[in-house]
């Protein structure tokens, strides 16, 4: 149990990680290609410093070294009498502050970093290893050098205060500005060049999904890298290959249809007028029709998916249409439509899914209590469902069920067809973005669902205009 535990979070730990990331291919190489600039800047800034950072100790070590040699021969060479007032001058004219030093002196350090090491270590090569540094004196912040008049004479010490900006690196942001613009174009140059990749590839994708959906892309230029180039004169050649398999599946069937139905109508004919007993015309009669369903079915299944253009549609009225013919046959069919329900649709796509649902139902559930059908709406989806009182379908045949030429084992002794109904069905589902459910019937039999998205883009003027004046709202 522990071990299920973990893995589920280690599953969960590792799904979110992925979420973090981008999904396209222009944001994963972009984030990739600013991880690996940002860090190239971080190194070699690094690098930058650690071999600046000795030349810049060794000048500023040199400038303090100066100062202190500078103020020791004044105060050497000033008479005693006048020191105070060359201590004023120079606090006033250079900002140098020099004090006595004491033992009771309240001293700070300066930070332990490498420059200010260096630059202790080479102010004491110069000065001597007496020399003493701190980073406020007393209440006075500011960089402290203590020196001596005699280097023998511990007592006669003073302490030097010089401007921090005298030690600090005037060009440490300029530096890091430069830097930062570097990386700035960097990143411009690198969004160009991925998107320059990624444009011709989201073109692609797209010309697929309208080859899924049985559309005819607009051909894709055969330009940039070669490797793109090579992809999209491929995919031109394969989509003016399906073109034209399209083209030569649409004469074949028309083909079939023409030659096949033709002699069928013929010995219908034949048949109706050949004076044989009335129970064998029929029962030929019902096998030529029989037949020609079938070979319906094969022309319908054989046909792909659907060119006509999704428009809205009443699906209310359009079952009531679908279900009138059957209800005048003596079908008993109930419908229960009381509102219309308009859903962005293939008209003759839904009505020929509809009739395969009525005729398998009548076919497995012949005589049983009859079938309803119900359009409805709910949570966005349009629903036309029928219920029947058949047999059902086991649940785990409803997916075998949705393949072509595939039917309940039961049925292949005793029900006629070719077993693509609900291939058919399926198929125009998923060609509008929608699904077939096949769910059990409460008190038995089988609830067959077309359900199809509502979609956004439906305006009251469009259901104004699918609905008839006058179109009854009850069957």
């Amino acid at each position: 149990m522990t071990g299920r535990t973990d893995t589920t979070a280690s599953s969960a730990a590792a799904a979110g990680g992925r979420g973090l990331l981008p999904r396209t291919l222009l944001g994963q190489t972009f984030l990739l290609v600013a991880l690996l600039l940002t860090l190239t800047l971080g190194i070699w800034s690094q690098i930058f410093r650690y071999f600046q950072e000795p030349a810049r100790a060794r000048d500023v070590a040199q400038m303090v070294v100066s100062v202190v040699n500078l103020t020791r021969t004044a105060l050497i060479n000033a008479d005693f009498d006048r020191r105070t007032d060359l201590l004023i001058e120079l606090a006033a004219l250079e900002g140098i502050r020099i004090y006595p030093a004491e033992a009771s002196d309240e001293l700070a350090s300066l930070p332990d970093t490498r420059p200010m090491r260096l630059l202790m270590a080479d102010v004491r090569r110069q000065l001597g290893e007496h020399t003493r540094f701190a980073a406020r004196w007393k209440t006075l912040d500011g960089f402290w050098v203590s020196f001596r008049l005699d280097p023998d004479d511990i007592h006669d010490e003073y302490w030097v205060m010089l401007p921090p900006e005298r030690i600090e690196n005037p060009d440490s942001f300029g530096w890091l500005g430069w830097g930062g613009g570097a990386l700035l174009a960097a990143l411009v140059g690198a969004y160009l060049i991925v998107a320059r990749i990624s444009t011709p590839l989201r073109q692609l994708a797209r010309g697929a999904r309208m080859v899924g959906q049985g559309e005819r892309p607009p051909p894709q230029r055969e330009t940039g890298p070669e490797e793109i180039a090579v992809v999209a004169r491929a995919f031109n050649q394969m989509t003016g290959n399906l073109t034209r398999m399209d083209e030569d599946r649409a004469l074949i069937l028309a083909g079939v249809s023409h030659d096949l139905r033709t002699p069928l109508a013929r010995l219908r004919l034949g048949i109706e007028m050949s004076g044989a007993p009335e129970p064998e015309v029929t029962a030929m009669v019902t096998d030529i029709e029989e037949m020609d369903r079938i070979i319906g079915q094969f022309l319908d299944f054989g046909r792909g998916d659907p060119q006509e253009n999704a428009a809205p549609t009443d699906l209310a009225q359009l079952a009531r249409e679908v279900a009138e013919p059957y209800i005048l046959r003596g079908v008993p069919l109930r419908l229960h439509a009381p509102v219309p329900v308009i859903a962005p649709a293939r008209a003759l796509s839904i009505r020929r899914a509809l009739t395969n649902l009525v005729d398998n139902a009548l076919r497995y559930a012949e005589g049983n209590d009859g079938l309803d059908l119900t359009v409805d709406s709910a949570d966005g989806i349009a629903r036309i469902a029928l219920a029947d009182r058949g047999p059902g379908i086991p649940e785990h045949e409803v997916e075998r069920l949705r393949q072509p030429f595939t039917r309940l084992e039961q049925a292949r002794s005793n029900t006629k067809g070719a077993g693509l109904g609900l291939a058919i069905v399926d198929r125009v589902m998923r060609a509008h973005r929608g699904r077939l459910d096949l769910l059990p019937r409460e008190g038995g039999g089988l609830r067959a669902v077309l359900c199809l998205p509502l979609g956004s883009g439906t305006t009251e003027h469009d259901r104004m205009r699918a609905v008839p004046n006058g179109a009854s709202q009850k069957t």
